[in-house]
């Protein structure tokens, strides 16, 4: 039995449940508003199924899980591949515990997207079976990659929940510079998902095309034997029209795009991270198509992309979605805490010989772990709920993703190979 392929077919189908779920979650809260006969039964009716799909979605998943760790023999949660969907299998998970306890339905039309822009963030990279690399030949693999994952789930639903609040509390009639202030930190937070649709669509676009572009460096190091420098040549491969090649290198080979023939600016040279250029020209190719996309659907849309998911909220209590956004982060900060931060030190012990060493990605974990607890700190001692809490719940996901996506493919470390 190929297990490697059943993985696959598993978590294709979870993804399509997840989207046809996400819609009728919309069709649940838009159609109540046109139901002419009775509002509450067609939500309660649409609500069952979108979450019957749901549950059948991550049954799916699971399956996936457990066939792709049969298929490669250890838990698959070692590269970005598989540390994104499990997150997204968690985030899943994490959701339907909370719908189970609050049962407020348009809680899935914030929680499905996060899952669905996961899985296709996931897709993006290399998703063969590959053995264990020797740093990660250990079953604090399992304990460590899994319960962080697991924190930042539930810090994800408690994300979607204080967008929530923030959609239905906010004023967009308002012309005072509190409500514009809170405007602008809406729409920036929509562009920041964007922005990863549009990294996913346009890497998937032009991988689709076969784009290649290749450039050489000259590069100076010790040798590690004999303690003197010598030169090695680099390469570099792109799959993006590079905007921006590395720091002092060569074309060695580039498709044309467009008519450029060649790239338009050089790196910086105190750009010295592992493939800084690439990095770099990315972070630009990602920025421009999130702005292209958002451009593209605020036209359509002819108001800002937060009024349009405002009208979605009409009748849900605000108090509530405070609630459940404090509760999930409240649920996620020790699991976090275990996970990325007593468990990570523990295997870094055992694999690098010290507990803490301020690697980026030990950095942000940090990072992660003082913001949520300034978040609590401010939420149960100071008094901060209903609009600053919120604020704070939607800018600690954003940090948190940061964590997963910028500091894996941006800033180099140690913890590189979860990029590869």
């Amino acid at each position: 039995m190929n297990f490697e392929q059943w993985s696959e077919n598993a978590l294709l189908l979870a993804f399509i449940l997840y989207n046809v779920s996400f819609i009728v979650y919309v069709v649940a809260i838009a159609g109540k508003k046109w139901s002419n006969r009775d509002p509450a039964a067609h939500l309660r009716r649409w609500t069952k199924f979108a979450i019957l799909l749901t549950i059948i979605g991550l049954a799916s998943q699971i399956v996936y899980f457990v066939t792709r760790w049969i298929a490669s023999g250890h838990v698959p949660t070692s590269n970005m591949f598989e540390f994104t969907t499990f997150l997204s299998m968690a985030i899943v998970a994490a959701f339907i515990v909370l719908f189970a306890i609050y049962r407020i339905s348009a809680l899935g039309l914030f929680a499905m997207p996060v899952t669905i822009v996961l899985i296709s963030y996931a897709a993006v990279f290399p998703k063969e079976v590959q053995p264990l690399i020797p740093a990660l030949q250990s079953y604090w693999l399992y304990i460590h990659v899994t319960t962080a994952a697991l924190g930042e789930a539930f810090f994800a639903i408690g994300f979607a929940a204080g967008l929530m609040y923030l959609l239905r509390t906010i004023d967009y009639s308002s012309t005072s510079s509190e409500s514009r202030k809170s405007r602008l930190g809406i729409e920036f937070t929509i562009y920041a998902i964007v922005v990863v649709i549009g990294f996913v669509l346009i890497t998937n676009g032009f991988r689709s095309t076969d784009y290649s572009a290749q450039f050489t460096q000259e590069i100076q190091q010790v040798d590690a034997k004999t303690g003197e420098s010598i030169t090695v040549t680099k390469t570099t491969d792109y799959k993006l029209p590079p905007f921006i090649k590395p720091a002092n290198s060569t074309i060695a080979h580039m498709d044309s795009f467009i008519g450029m023939d060649e790239p338009l600016l050089s790196a910086p040279s105190w750009m010295k991270g592992l493939d800084s250029g690439r990095k770099l020209n990315t972070i630009i190719w990602s920025l421009l198509a999130g702005l292209i996309l958002y451009g593209v659907i605020r036209l359509i849309a002819r108001k800002p992309l937060g009024a349009v998911l405002q009208r979605m909220m009409g009748g849900i209590d605000a108090d509530d979605l405070d609630e459940i956004s404090y509760r999930a982060i409240a649920i996620g900060y020790p699991i976090f805490a275990l996970g990325a931060l007593i468990f990570a030190m523990i295997w870094a012990h055992e694999a690098w010989g010290r507990f803490w060493g301020w690697d980026p990605k030990e950095t942000w974990a940090l990072i992660t772990f003082l913001f949520y607890t300034v978040y609590l700190h401010l939420r149960l001692s100071r008094g901060w709920q209903g609009k600053k809490s919120s604020w704070l719940s939607v800018i600690g996901f954003l940090v948190v993703m940061f964590t997963l996506i910028g500091v894996n493919l941006i800033i180099a470390g140690l913890h590189s190979y979860a990029g590869v």
